[in-house]
């Protein structure tokens, strides 16, 4: 079962006391989000566990200051990442965060006021939406939001699965839906979001050539004006302004670029 919010198991709500949570955060060069992320979470940490691949700047000193168990370990793309991450984790229930990421007061405290210790058996996971800010606004509407993830759950009973980028949590069991919003600090700026851009079409279409797919030649248009339609107009990014604009725009660059590597990427291959 995969992210899909169960309410037919329900938990009860109790004082946060005894509950032992790993937080679990990959890293590489994250010394400008490292100490908001986890500020957000150390009082709901029994541990903090952080798995890096290579950084060079102050994210080690960062985390120890979290008093965090910290480890090494080669890029092994995102999916294996975080598997190897929740390999290393301790207690049953695991908080998984990106170091970009925060918890919101509210869901702080909706975490807080959980009884994990006595959630039935059913019940695998929580979701939560998540919230980007973008230039200055927190966008609440289109493609982006609300973007529920589940990011706590029964560490046995769940595994990152998924290609190159754009990893999926499967879960084994019920999740409970939380109101609590993850704040999502994605890209400093345009030339930013379009740089992540070009290389997560590429991880995207390196994975579905490995798989075998292809594209026609109408495919890029076709799909990015649908995904800016949809984002756009039929779920109401208009309403977020010129933020939600450029969101739309983005959106559909990446798309168009997602296809037309998927045309071109293979030619290449023969050629070389």
């Amino acid at each position: 079962m995969v992210e899909s919010p169960e309410r037919n198991a329900r938990i009860r709500f109790a004082k946060f006391d005894t509950v032992k949570i790993s937080v679990c955060v990959i890293t590489l060069n994250e010394e400008a989000n490292l100490d908001r992320c986890l500020t957000s979470c150390k009082d709901l940490a029994e541990e903090i566990v952080v798995l890096d691949s290579g950084s060079t700047d102050a994210t080690e000193s960062i985390a120890n200051r979290f008093q965090a168990r910290w480890h090494k370990r080669e890029w092994l793309g995102y999916v294996g990442q975080k598997n190897r991450l929740l390999d290393l984790a301790k207690h049953e229930w695991v908080l998984s965060l990106d170091a970009d990421e925060e918890l919101s007061p509210n869901l702080r405290e909706e975490i807080r006021g959980l009884a994990l210790d006595d959630a039935p058996d059913a019940i695998a996971g929580f979701s939560m939406p998540r919230c980007v800010l973008y230039d200055g606004r927190w966008i609440r509407h289109g493609d982006w939001y609300p973007d529920r993830l589940v990011r706590l759950f029964r560490r046995e009973q769940a595994r990152f699965e998924g290609g190159k980028v754009h990893e999926r949590l499967s879960i084994q069991g019920s999740v409970q839906a939380l109101e609590g919003e993850i704040f999502h600090y994605s890209f400093t700026d345009s030339s930013d979001h379009w740089r992540r851009c070009q290389h997560y079409a590429r991880l995207w279409a390196e994975t579905r050539i490995e798989k075998g797919k292809t594209a026609g030649p109408l495919a890029p248009v076709l799909h990015s004006a649908f995904r800016w339609l949809r984002g756009y107009v039929l779920r109401f990014g208009f309403l977020d302004g010129r933020q939600g604009w450029n969101i739309a725009m983005m959106s559909a660059k990446e798309v168009h670029l997602k296809y037309r590597l998927l045309r071109t990427l293979p030619r290449q291959g023969r050629s070389s």
